[in-house]
């Protein structure tokens, strides 16, 4: 049997997480596999064979993809004529759905099997996608319990996965302690995390704000307080660099990566709103989610969303758990004064991590097993039948 060859395309940091775990546990079914496409540095350490940087896909925001929108559609193109070219075994898009759905569509209109891992926000805005995601996608799998219900219209093949996240980070069992002596922080220090993201769109609207709402909130509180920022890669370590020489007197501390530890160490986070915000839940950390685009973007994604709130914690948990303080209200003084609450009002943070601890539960599946499971039925199915 000739070697089974799954092309991938992963278009940001998180999906170079799932991709990175998926690989991982189809390589225990298919170690013979040959994985390619595009992906991150997490999915090439896997073995994975990226022809086109990652970074060629990172970006976010209608007007910000229109400044780039003929590069991305050629880029597709060719991804797609290549592709059909040369037949995979099977295609699986990892999120980034505006991309790897309609490469999806084209593909198994190709007559190649199709994987879409991570569920557009179809509950959120635009619901009417359920019909281009069946016209393009052979096997939907999702990371939260709630999405499969709005695929019944459509009779969409789909599972419930969880989220790897979940399942990593219950393995590491990090301790608050542990991480705070790796990062060299002391123990008594009021720790805040300043997470404004890990694309250069959200470090230029936000690294400003958050950095001032820090100042402003070691004016506010008495003892010794620590901020640290972890930046995702190099170049965000450079700008943010560039920023804090700025603010020669504030006591923080600029680390490579390490969101995990960071999130850990901290008693709460200023985070801009996205992926990371999950991770800050399932490690049990208080937050302030934030988030700031151009105004035409703003003005755009406002009138599509149908869902009260835009955090990962407050959908999932179905209430309004964390503070959301979006686009011109992202001011210092209401960053500070969100942070304060995280900080010192005790009732609060027990139920907010009370909570946290449920909403981890349920996300603890063992996804990239469950993922690779479905990978595999489908596969089998889709197998021509003899005779």
């Amino acid at each position: 049997m000739p070697s089974l060859r799954i092309a991938m395309v992963a278009g940001e940091a998180s999906g170079d997480i799932l991709g990175a775990d998926l690989i991982t546990h189809l390589k225990q079914r298919y170690p013979d596999a040959e994985f390619f496409g595009i992906g991150g540095d997490l999915m090439i350490s896997k073995g994975f064979r990226s022809i086109v940087p990652i970074e060629r896909l990172s970006v976010m925001g209608l007007v910000e993809v229109l400044g780039r929108l003929w590069e991305l559609l050629r880029l597709r193109r060719d991804l797609a004529n290549d592709l059909i070219a040369n037949p995979p075994d099977l295609f699986i898009g990892i999120d980034a759905p505006d991309f790897n759905l309609g490469l999806a569509e084209r593909l198994k209109a190709s007559g190649i099997n199709t994987v879409h891992y991570v569920s557009p926000s179809v509950w959120a805005w635009k619901r009417k996608r359920i019909f281009k995601i069946k016209r393009a996608v052979d096997l939907l799998l999702t990371l939260f319990p709630f999405e499969p219900k709005y695929y019944r219209e459509t009779q969409q093949r789909v599972e419930f996965v969880g989220h790897p996240l979940a399942d990593q980070i219950a393995i590491a069992a990090l301790t608050k302690a542990d991480c705070r002596d790796a990062l060299e922080l002391p123990h008594n220090a009021t720790v805040v995390a300043l997470m404004p993201g890990s694309r250069g769109s959200e470090v230029k609207y936000l690294a400003a704000p958050f950095l001032a709402a820090a100042k402003r909130l070691q004016a506010q509180l008495s003892g010794d307080i620590q901020f640290v920022i972890p930046a995702a890669n190099q170049k965000r370590f450079d700008e943010l660099s560039q920023l804090l020489s700025h603010h020669p007197e504030l006591p923080a501390r600029l680390v490579m990566k390490q969101s995990r530890e960071v999130l850990k160490a901290a008693d709460a986070v200023l985070i801009a709103s996205g992926t990371a915000t999950l991770e800050a839940t399932l490690l049990g950390c208080p937050m302030v989610v934030a988030y700031r685009m151009s105004p035409i973007t703003f003005r755009i994604f406002s009138r599509l969303v149908k869902t009260p709130y835009v955090a990962l914690p407050n959908i999932l948990a179905g209430e309004s758990l964390v503070p959301e303080i979006l686009q011109d209200d992202v001011e210092p003084e209401c960053l500070a004064e969100a942070l304060v609450r995280a900080l010192q009002d005790r009732d609060y943070r027990q139920h907010v991590e009370a909570r946290f601890v449920q909403l981890s539960a349920e996300l603890r599946c063992n996804a990239g097993e469950q993922a690779a499971n479905a990978i595999e039925k489908l596969l089998h199915d889709m197998r021509p039948k003899e005779g």
